[in-house]
């Protein structure tokens, strides 16, 4: 038989290598999410980023209000610059012709309201000496300043009334002078800016919606953009109303200055619920200074025209453009009053548009099909 082969010898294993010392330590166990120390650093690290946020927010207010007033203009001007590019027109043409006639309108104003401002405080300075010394010949006006210690305290007034008071208050008028110049022109620019770029800004928020639902929400956010716009031109179409009601009363009535008055009862007339009487008040005191009859036909004028306005035309004009019931209407601007002042005021029905459609259209199908 032949020999069997020897076994094969067992191959020599390599020693292991050891593993290398770690210079830093061995890793510790993980932290422990629910650790005290670990949650109330956490917690308050959220309330220091929470109070700057506020405090960041509460400090560029005024920049941020400005900023929602020339989007809500950009947003209400853009039907019309829609229908110039449907004539034909390029947006940056259409864009442009919107502007200057908004610059227009602002510089008309300016021009109607300036002149008269500054004749009448010219009057009112130069009759001052006389109008002084029939007040001080009326008996009444004399037993109600001994009655009341009128001159004593007038004197003391004017004593307190120091010289870096005074510069102060100079200070202070200018200041409130340029601030609102800036204003405007900030607002000016920014609406331009917003209604050059109304399409591309629209494009950049729809991509980040997720594509599953980027049709539904383009259609429902165009709609509420539509019931913006309609809600502007209505109120510029009451506005401009008022002021054409406003110019024939002073026509009729010879009150000074009537392209003056009413394109201040036209701007008042946009603010909700405050701007048809703060209109009425200041026409109505032109009125007075005019004769005793005129100041009381045109408050009798205004009370009745304002029940017209309220009743009649305001709620048929939203009604067919945005669509809301006038109980919506009312509650949603003393809601816009009280929350956010006049810009509160400006976009409450609209507000209360787009949560009327948002419910109609996404709310109640989802409740039904429950």
């Amino acid at each position: 038989m032949p020999a069997e082969p020897p076994p094969p010898e067992p191959e020599e294993e390599e020693p292991a290598e050891a593993p290398a010392p770690k210079s830093f330590g061995e890793p510790g166990p993980p932290l422990n999410r629910r650790n005290p120390l670990l949650v109330g650093f956490l917690f308050g690290l959220g309330l220091i980023t929470a109070y700057s946020l506020f405090l960041g927010v509460r400090n560029a207010a005024s920049i941020l209000v400005l900023i929602f007033v020339a989007l809500f203009l950009a947003i209400g001007l853009n039907p019309a610059v829609v229908r110039l590019r449907q004539w034909g027109l390029p947006r940056g043409a259409a864009v442009a012709i919107v502007a200057l006639s908004l610059v227009a309108l602002l510089a008309g104003g300016i021009v109607a309201l300036v002149p008269p401002l500054v004749t009448q405080t010219t009057e009112l300075i130069n009759n001052a000496p006389a109008v002084l010394d029939s007040l001080r010949r009326s008996q009444t006006v004399n037993e109600l300043v001994q009655r009341y210690d009128v001159a004593n305290k007038v004197q003391g007034a004017v004593n307190a009334a120091t010289i870096g008071n005074a510069l102060g208050g100079v200070v202070g008028g200018a200041r409130l002078l340029f601030g609102t110049i800036f204003n405007i022109l900030t607002v000016l620019v920014l609406t331009i800016y917003f209604m050059a770029a109304f399409d591309r800004i629209k494009a950049t928020a729809y991509r980040l919606v997720p594509a599953t639902r980027r049709e539904r929400v383009t259609l429902l956010t165009d709609e509420i953009l539509t019931k913006v716009g309609a809600y502007m031109v209505g109120a510029l179409a009451i506005a401009v109303l008022a002021g054409a009601s406003t110019f024939a009363l002073a026509v009729v009535l010879g009150l000074a200055y009537p392209f003056a008055l009413a394109v201040v009862v036209a701007i008042c007339d946009l603010i909700p619920q405050i701007g048809a009487t703060l209109g009425a008040v200041i026409v109505s005191l032109v009125g007075v200074a005019s004769s005793v009859t005129d100041g009381v036909v045109c408050l009798v004028f205004f009370l009745l025209y304002q029940q017209i306005e309220n009743y009649l035309i305001y709620p048929r004009v939203m009604r067919r453009s945005v669509r809301v019931s006038d109980v919506a209407a009312l509650v949603a601007a003393l809601l816009g009053v009280g929350l956010f002042g006049v810009i509160g005021a400006l976009a409450a029905i609209p507000m209360v548009a787009a949560v009327q459609l948002i419910v109609r259209e996404v709310v109640v199908p989802v409740q039904d099909s429950r």
